[in-house]
């Protein structure tokens, strides 16, 4: 909404010097938000000038410039003096909808336009173009059509070299605020003059002068000749009628050539609109000021009775844009003829135009009525096509205006078109004012923390509009026992419907600077619960090893368990949907993290990333076949134990994983070497970071488990081979699952029921006090089978070796002569300490022998000799 200041000071005390900031912080201070400030800004020549001849010259980039001569009064003609300039001042200008004889606003050298924009004249498209002629946004005073500034469509008449700075009022000051839905008031300088005397800290009834009380409507009456209005029955939607009151007012006789006159056209074009004709602006600028949108219609082309209905199957509707609209059911329409039969308008949105109001319009009848606003906005978004009128409508409007605003435009019209109002006025339907709402006179000091006694409650609340009619004592209900006030909030306040409504228009007319910032006291003892510190710990493990953690969106298309080749009975396939979701593409809840992490793979490396770990740590859903659906308590109380017990019930598990993804190399490529890309094993291994940042070791088995390849997928399990826990699988991806995902070839994944792991965990572990003596090592290679996994075979050593054994690695793998077939050499590096003496060679020895002979019995392994052959 934009207000000019000194269409502000009319209805209210803005002191003589205060600046457009000062107004601006002034309706800050009370909740309407600064948009921009205009005018003001314009410095050096801006003045009026007639394009006398062009030449439209097309260029090589494709556009066609018009090179012209324009007349700007005194300041003559130009360093130019080619072509059409001979005669004036050339400039060149791209705009193509003025005509030669025109008016235009032209800016000359040296002036600055808003934004900070200096104009100097300078050489383009092969001529020197000594100013600029301007449009409506370059002036700061319009939208951006990309049109020209043409005065004779704009209403306004003047002389080459006129100060178009004055003929515009763009050097007043123009406060533009941004209007929250529930303000719908304030698109209005009705309503913001009111805020303004709110932020000012001024007293409404000693600085604020209501234009609608200077405006005294004849009474509510049809009365004899006045225009016949019907309101079809409507059940309207959700139960609420979608025209609650229509008033009509007849003027006659209106000067088809009468002008606008040039305070009224200034001020819209301040607010940023276009000058169109007497019966339009007059209607605009009654608008602007109460923020009751009206329309005008041409008498003549009514055709008897006015209703206002719903639509009908098939009907449609030529707007005022040109535009042929197809309507429908619930659109509210304004119609004539016998029974409706033709649609003249859309409700609260735009007007047909069969019954525009033209050159030749001498009978104007004007609406002013008061729509549904979930009527209104749903009819403009179904359009697509907002409009001043529906953007109010959408927010509220003030059901009592109307009589007060038809008379105003009668007035208007009458005064400056010579029309003769008729005495009748129609004015039907009941609109339904704000219901009486029950404070109690404490809320506020509760919710706000700032001492306001009952009696500065009620002053703040009158400041608002609201009349307090006294106490009620306590009912029947849940309410605390003692007295509340009885609020009748305003007419033109339809948003204050409960209690805390009423104590934030306290709070903010009170100051919200002046409610205390006290920051709560940390509990002492308490921090992160064991759970959360040790997914912390896996978090900071996985990025201590080179990853970056990430955070996706957990929901995902039906389409991608397809993507990832899970079959048909996988239970990853069975997703919670939303009912209401962000995106109707992803309308599913995710039941593994690897189904969003790898959209964050692809969308780094679609953006030229080469090397890729990344890592997320968050839950999954994973519904339960079968299970019932959640119920839905009622709002009326609270629901009871076992309402929340089933609603606890219905919820799906949601267990917390990570799952970690890499692409490219994993070692980069440099002097040392051409480096190693990602394999299989580095997500394995990945596997063993998270178990050892929460203290449990993983045994590793070959397994087949999409989006895995079969033969580069590891299985990760706890416990015992007989009692085996699977705690996630780690790999490559299958060939064709990366091609559906779009992601590089060859990458590798990882995914581990971190609840799982953190079950097995041992919690908090003291650390080893550091070993001194030296440490002995022996290597050994077994020959075993090759269904026998290497895995299996570590762990057998490490539970032969017994105490003495630190560690053990798999440092080399052989098949092929002399190994036999069938059979392959597994080399392992074993290293032995004793935490209180030096280990000899007998003992070394010892703990190795007893590690080789519980693999040869487990796993039939043979000791490969120095010659090759295996021996035992």
């Amino acid at each position: 909404m934009r207000v000019p200041v000194e269409w502000l000071r009319e209805h209210v005390d803005v002191p003589a010097d205060a600046s457009g900031e000062d107004v601006a912080a002034a309706l800050v201070r009370v909740g309407l938000e600064e948009e921009a400030l205009h005018g003001g800004d314009v410095a050096g020549p801006l003045v009026v000038g007639r394009v006398l001849a062009f030449v439209e010259e097309p260029q090589k980039n494709g556009r066609t410039i018009r090179w012209c001569s324009v007349d700007v009064g005194k300041d003559g003609p130009g360093a130019a003096a080619d072509g059409p300039a001979e005669r004036g001042r050339g400039i060149v200008c791209g705009a193509r909808n003025f005509s030669e004889g025109d008016l235009v606003v032209v800016v000359l050298p040296g002036a600055v336009l808003p934004g900070g924009f200096a104009i100097a004249s300078r050489r383009t498209y092969g001529h020197v173009s000594d100013g600029m002629i301007c449009s409506a946004a370059e002036l700061g005073v319009g939208g951006d059509d990309g049109g020209i500034v043409v005065l004779s469509e704009w209403g306004l008449d003047a002389s080459p070299g006129d100060d178009a700075v004055a003929l515009l009022g763009i050097g007043e000051p123009t406060v533009e605020v941004n209007v929250t839905p529930d303000r719908g008031y304030a698109l209005s300088v009705r309503g913001v003059a009111r805020e303004y005397a709110h932020g000012a800290r001024l007293a409404v009834a000693d600085h604020y002068r209501d234009p609608v009380t200077a405006t005294e409507p004849p009474a509510s009456d049809a009365g004899p000749g006045g225009h016949p209005v019907s309101l079809a029955e409507d059940d309207g939607i959700e139960g609420v009628p979608g025209c609650d009151r229509f008033v009509a007012r007849v003027v006659r006789g209106v000067d088809p050539q009468a002008q606008t006159p040039w305070w009224v056209r200034r001020r819209l074009v301040a607010a940023g609109m276009r000058p169109i004709s007497l019966a339009v602006d007059v209607t605009n600028y009654v608008m602007l000021l109460l923020g009751q949108p009206l329309h005008a219609y041409d008498l003549a082309a009514l055709d008897g009775e006015i209703t206002v209905r719903r639509a009908a199957a098939g009907e449609r509707l030529t707007t005022l844009d040109g535009v042929d609209r197809a309507l429908h059911a619930q659109d509210l329409l304004i119609t004539d003829g016998d029974a409706g039969r033709r649609v003249i308008g859309l409700a609260g949105v735009m007007g047909g135009r069969s019954t525009e109001v033209g050159p030749d319009t001498r009978d104007v009848l004007v609406e002013a009525a008061h729509f549904d606003p979930v009527s209104v906005a749903r009819t403009a978004r179904r359009h697509k096509l907002p409009s001043e009128a529906s953007r109010r409508f959408e927010r509220g409007v003030d059901p009592l205006l109307g009589p007060a605003a038809a008379d105003l435009v009668a007035r208007l019209l009458a005064e400056h078109g010579g029309g003769r109002p008729d005495e009748a006025v129609t004015d039907v339907g009941r609109p339904a004012l704000p219901v009486p709402v029950e404070l109690d006179p404490e809320l506020p000091t509760r919710l706000t923390g700032v001492a306001l006694p009952q009696a500065r409650v009620v002053e703040l609340l009158c400041e608002v509009g609201c009349t307090p009619d006294g106490s009620v004592g306590p009912g029947d209900d849940t309410r605390a026992a003692g007295a509340v006030l009885l609020v009748r909030p305003p007419s033109w306040r339809p948003d204050l419907v409960q209690a805390a409504d009423l104590v934030e228009e306290v709070a903010r007319l009170a100051g919200y600077d002046e409610i205390p910032s006290v920051l709560p006291a940390a509990p002492p003892g308490r921090g992160l619960d064991p759970a959360r510190r040790q997914r912390a710990t896996v978090g900071r493990a996985l990025a201590e090893a080179g990853l970056v953690e990430v955070l996706s969106y957990p929901f995902v298309a039906p389409g991608r368990h397809d993507e990832m080749g899970l079959d048909a009975d996988d239970p990853r396939r069975l997703a919670a949907r939303l009912a209401n979701p962000l995106s109707d593409e992803q309308p599913e809840l995710r039941t593994s993290v690897l189904a969003t992490l790898v959209d964050v793979l692809r969308r780094n490396v679609s953006r030229g990333a080469t090397d890729v770990g990344l890592f997320e740590v968050g839950r999954v859903t994973r519904p339960v076949p079968g299970a019932a659906p959640a119920g839905r308590p009622g709002v009326a109380r609270r629901p009871g134990d076992d309402e929340l017990a089933a609603l606890d019930a219905a919820v799906p598990p949601q267990p917390w994983r990570v799952a970690a993804v890499l692409s490219g190399p994993r070692d980069p490529r440099g002097w040392w070497g051409a480096g190693r890309a990602v394999e299989a094993t580095d997500a394995v291994e990945l596997g063993r970071v998270v178990a050892a940042a929460c203290g449990v070791e993983l045994g590793v088995a070959a397994d087949d488990h999409a989006p895995w390849h079969p033969g580069r997928c590891a299985v990760l399990t706890l416990g015992a081979a007989g009692d085996a826990v699977v705690a996630g699988h780690a790999g490559e991806l299958h060939p064709r699952a990366v091609e559906a995902l779009g992601l590089p070839p060859r990458t590798c994944a990882l995914e581990l029921e971190l609840d799982v792991l953190l079950a097995a965990s041992p919690g908090p572990v003291r650390a080893r006090p550091v070993v001194t003596f030296p440490v002995a090592t022996q290597d050994v290679a077994l020959v075993v089978p090759d269904a026998v996994p290497a895995g299996e075979v570590l762990a057998t050593l490490r539970e032969g070796a017994g105490d003495l054994l630190e560690g053990v690695r798999l440092f080399d793998v052989w098949t092929g002569d002399p190994v036999p077939a069938g059979h392959r050499s597994l080399a392992f590096a074993l290293r032995l300490r004793a935490p209180d003496r030096t280990l000899t060679s007998a003992e070394a020895t010892a703990a190795r022998d007893a590690a080789v002979a519980l693999a040869g019995r487990r796993h039939d392994a043979a000791v490969r000799g120095e010659d090759g052959d295996p021996r035992g």
